[in-house]
């Protein structure tokens, strides 16, 4: 397991495979790695697997958590990768208060964006 993997794991409490995933939303598993092609969704290999997972506050019941791909494209845009990506939106941020994935979960998507907006800055 590398540092990032661990530093990973630490942040996010809980995480879906894509079947998992499918079946929340009830769609194949081909949809569900379409939607991380199309950045709709972020996933990391984890385990001695390495199987592709995603942080389980991206998801809401039976759909992707409302103001999380608009999120991840600001944050592609500044130069992020999936990793980081992961470990800045499980970061606690006492602005907010909680964390960016916390704060999009509970439908709070505009604070999260203007964040990751002024990163750029």
């Amino acid at each position: 397991m590398t540092e990032i993997d661990e530093k990973i794991d630490a942040l996010v409490p809980a995480w879906l495979t894509l079947p998992d995933i499918a079946e929340m939303c009830e769609v194949e598993v081909t949809r569900v790695r379409q939607w991380i092609r199309e950045g709709l969704l972020i996933a990391v290999r984890r385990g001695e697997n390495r199987v592709l997972m995603v942080p389980a506050q991206f998801m809401a019941e039976d759909r992707i958590v409302k103001g999380l791909s608009g999120t991840l494209t600001l944050l592609r845009d500044d130069g992020f990768d999936v990793e980081e990506m992961v470990e800045w939106l499980f970061t606690p941020d006492d602005s907010l208060p909680g964390t960016p994935a916390q704060a999009l979960h509970e439908n709070r998507g505009t604070e999260v964006k203007r964040r990751a907006q002024a990163l750029a800055l």
